[in-house]
């Protein structure tokens, strides 16, 4: 009988599979790792113990917590291979600055940084620096700031020949540009980068400058290449793993864009998901603008009954606040179809609505076509009429009643004439065009194509 083949147990520990293998494991190269990690163990709860004296001295004596986290950051006492301890004492002086609003110390920070920075691996010190920066950005009336520490930092960059940092921080001064409305600085800046990166084929970095292409030409009112930005932005979303924060920021923008072109249908399903997005990410302000947008569209597609269940939704009814009220006032005056009531909201919240350009230019244009609508149903049972009653009837003032009957007649909206010199307007019939002259011209135009046809089929029969 052949008994069958066992094979003998694996070895469980790495110093058994080395002894079977042959090898000799060598003590004290064991024993030296030892000694290694239980050094850096003991430096890892050293730092702990300072950043928790640090932090106690915030409220304790906060005129002495900077020095105690500057006393971490530029220790050379204890060892800190990964410098995890001195990074953490970094974040924690930033933030300490935030609470106190000290901008200019926080910006300070960054240069007396720099020289150990130069002696961390460029990741690191890439992390630390856009860290610093969006701490920086918490502080009230910081966006020069932000533009000043953006522009030293790019120096720095230069000198030190940092290209990875140096285009992160050029792209954030960009998008700096675009808040303090220095377009043609951000756009100027963009390009310039946008061709390096495109080198690199840095997919990540190129979807941030598209879309900071699209929020600049938006600004500028230059609606085709926003959108095509936008579209640069999707493209190189889609060969990439995209963040959802991302991902969000395009649905949102991909809305505005869409409400611009009047498609508001397809504009609320992009603020839908942008706010799905923004909400399960707990992003309070952008989630909330989302749903603001989404409000704006149901509006401008004259369907303001559904406002309602969209704020009084579960996840709605959390962003209470004095944008969303503004909306649902304005839902209520188009409900009305009350162009008085609809320009009071206007005018009651007026900070919320001019804030927002989106919202503001929208709100115009459906203000505009309202006044139109009204000014058409009061003028049907007339013939002749006075400015100055029209402006009665719509509880306008004459100028304003004047100016819009002009640009009524020149836009062919309203088939009448304006005599200025007694203030009336004089309304015409209108001419009911028969449609018999426009169907003989098809059939003639018809008949002289089957004849062309027909020429064509007997000239090659002969």
């Amino acid at each position: 009988r052949v008994r069958p083949h066992r094979t003998p147990p694996l070895p469980q520990s790495a110093t058994e599979r080395f002894v079977l293998l042959g090898g000799a494991m060598d003590v004290d190269l064991i024993g030296d790792a030892m000694e290694v990690d239980q050094e850096a163990l003991a430096a890892a709860k050293t730092f702990d113990d300072w950043l928790e004296k640090a932090k106690d001295l915030e409220t304790k004596a906060p005129d002495q917590a900077p020095k105690a986290y500057k006393d971490i950051i530029f220790n050379k006492d204890v060892d800190d291979p990964n410098a995890k301890g001195r990074e953490q004492a970094i974040y924690g002086l930033g933030e300490f600055f935030v609470k106190q609003k000290r901008g200019n110390d926080l910006s300070d920070l960054a240069k007396e940084l720099r020289p150990m920075l130069a002696d961390l691996p460029k990741a690191k010190t890439a992390k630390i620096v856009k860290n610093l920066i969006d701490l920086l950005a918490k502080t009230p009336d910081s966006l020069y700031l932000q533009i000043d520490m953006c522009k030293d930092c790019i120096e720095w960059c230069n000198k030190e020949k940092r290209t990875f940092l140096r285009q992160r921080v050029e792209c954030r001064l960009a998008g700096l540009y675009e808040q303090d409305q220095k377009y043609f600085s951000a756009l100027e800046m963009l390009d310039r980068l946008l061709l390096e990166v495109k080198k690199l084929d840095d997919k990540l970095l190129l979807v941030d400058i598209h879309m900071l292409e699209t929020r600049t030409h938006h600004s500028v009112k230059n609606l085709p290449k926003s959108k095509a930005a936008l579209t640069a932005a999707k493209t190189n979303a889609n060969a990439i793993h995209c963040p959802p924060m991302m991902q969000a920021e395009i649905d949102l923008w991909s809305g505005i864009i869409a409400a611009r072109e009047k498609d508001y249908r397809t504009s609320f399903s992009y603020f839908y998901e942008a706010f799905e997005a923004y909400n399960s990410s707990d992003s309070f302000e952008k989630a909330k603008t989302a749903l603001k947008y989404q409000l704006l569209s149901k509006i401008m597609q004259t369907r303001p009954q559904e406002c309602g269940p969209i704020m009084n939704s579960k996840s709605g009814l959390k962003y209470a606040s004095p944008e969303i009220d503004a909306m649902a006032a304005i839902a209520n005056a188009l409900t009305d179809r009350n162009l008085k009531k609809f320009e009071l909201v206007r005018e009651t919240f007026k900070k919320q609505i001019d804030d927002d350009p989106v919202v503001a230019h929208h709100l115009t244009d459906l203000n505009e076509t309202l006044l139109e609508q009204n000014i058409l149903r009061i003028l049907e049972p007339f013939s002749r009429v006075e400015i100055s009653h029209v402006a009665d009837l719509m509880e306008l003032n004459v100028v304003r009643t004047q100016a819009k009957l002009s640009e009524m007649i020149l836009d062919g909206k309203l088939s009448s004439t304006l005599d200025q010199g007694i203030g009336v307007l004089i309304v015409f019939d209108q001419e009911e065009v028969s449609s018999t002259y426009d169907n003989s011209l098809k059939t003639i135009k018809n008949t002289s194509e089957v004849l062309d046809t027909l020429y064509g089929m007997a000239k090659q029969i002969a």
